[in-house]
């Protein structure tokens, strides 16, 4: 494998905060909260305990053409939004028959989601239950499919050096963007529109995690509900929503005189082999991806100055994160939690935190996280609160941590 420089030139999101990536980071920064009541019907209907939920704050509809989301997933939907904006973002026009802006034999896509299109399986279930065969979608399958998100922008964007879909539970986003690093310095790429999606706020998803209480019951204070590394922490808030980020070769990018966020400089990815839904409880997964992603930058310990951590708000999850950078990095890193803004976007918070981590790297400031009331003395770490902190950083790690022992860091450094 070739050492090459492969840096970040395109960012788009659709979150609970904003419909883009500017009022997205603006709203992190202001501090405002993108945590709702969940007022759908079902959550009366079947009693569910946690009545929460992270919306995106802009409905799909409202940006895509109706004939086209009628024929996407909710999921399929936001990635193909994030990815027109970051590409948009990177300089490059959508191809056409006459212009395209990178040779799609040199162009991939690397979109991961933890769970892909529940909302149509189920959806089409109960058509064919209640309606028959005839009202079923012939879209049924494309829509469902996990490899769908990804798919649907390798095909705007004609890209053909690869599609791929990395599916890693709550680590699917970075494990997307450390494959899309892994096919420019493998030569396979020039370019690569990277990230994750996800949207699955449905009654199924909701029912299950509130079986294995890990969501948070503050259902009266929805504001003040997701509190990572807070001591009063109960759960996470499931939410929804997709990044997408334009990775390219350092000397592509410079040729055609593209502004650049930074790079990703680095990537660990390690399996705990332990517990489907729990992490180990020595943290060495966690710890050996993070000292793998620093070790494949080049750099040391001491050259990490923040970390975005995976942080969801769980009881055990945060202490055992803050337990893995304190002996992966030590304790002079500054820790920030967005999940405390925007919930558990799942297979897009890995990538939404990724340009979260980027964006504190290329405007020098750190969000604060919210409701970090009274930390958590196991935490042990300095944790931005209250207001942004302005600070000049070289290099820093983003985190995120699967379901099925997953665990990814990424590096991300400045231009």
């Amino acid at each position: 494998m070739s050492n090459v420089d492969v840096v970040i030139t395109g960012l788009g999101a659709t979150t609970p905060l904003g419909g883009d990536v500017s009022s997205t980071w603006d709203a992190l920064l202001a501090g405002q909260n993108g945590i709702r009541r969940n007022d759908k019907e079902w959550v009366e209907r079947f009693d569910l305990p946690a009545r929460l939920a992270a919306t995106l704050a802009v409905e799909p509809t409202e940006v895509l053409p109706r004939v086209q989301a009628r024929r996407l997933d909710r999921c399929e939907q936001i990635a193909l939004i994030a990815a027109r904006e970051a590409w948009a973002d990177a300089g490059f026009d959508l191809p056409t028959d006459e212009h395209e802006s990178v040779d799609p034999e040199r162009l991939g896509v690397s979109i991961g989601t933890g769970i892909g299109g529940p909302v149509t399986l189920l959806d089409q279930d109960d058509i064919l239950e209640q309606q028959g065969l005839r009202k079923v979608s012939p879209l049924t399958v494309p829509m469902l499919m996990p490899n769908g998100p990804a798919a649907h922008v390798g095909i705007e964007l004609r890209a053909r050096a690869g599609v791929h879909s990395p599916a890693s539970a709550c680590a699917s986003g970075a494990e997307g963007l450390a494959n899309a690093w892994q096919m420019i310095q493998n030569g396979r790429a020039d370019v690569v529109v990277a990230g994750g999606a996800e949207a699955c706020i449905h009654p199924i998803t909701v029912a299950g995690f509130c079986q294995s209480r890990t969501l948070s019951t503050r259902n009266d204070e929805p504001e003040r509900a997701s509190r990572p590394f807070d001591a009063d922490r109960d759960g996470f808030v499931l939410g929804e929503g997709a990044g997408a980020l334009v990775l390219e070769r350092a000397d592509h990018a410079a040729a055609r005189g593209a502004r650049i966020y930074g790079r990703l400089a680095g990537y660990g990815i390690t399996s705990d082999a332990h517990h489907i839904t729990g992490n180990h409880p020595e943290g060495v997964g966690q710890i050996r991806a993070i000292e793998n992603a620093v070790r494949t930058a080049g750099l040391t310990a001491a050259d990490i100055g923040h970390v975005n951590a995976h942080a969801t708000s769980t009881v055990v999850g945060d202490i055992g994160e803050a337990a893995a950078i304190r002996k992966a990095l030590g304790d002079h890193v500054v820790l920030t939690a967005p999940k405390a803004s925007m919930g558990h976007l799942v297979g897009g918070a890995g990538a939404v935190e990724s340009i979260v981590t980027l964006l504190s790297i290329y405007y020098g400031v750190i969000p604060a996280t919210r409701n970090l009331e009274n930390v958590d003395p196991r935490v042990g770490l300095d944790v931005v609160t209250g207001e942004p902190r302005k600070i000049e950083l070289a290099a820093a790690v983003n985190d995120s941590f699967g379901f099925g022992g997953h665990n990814v860091a990424l590096v991300f450094t400045s231009a």
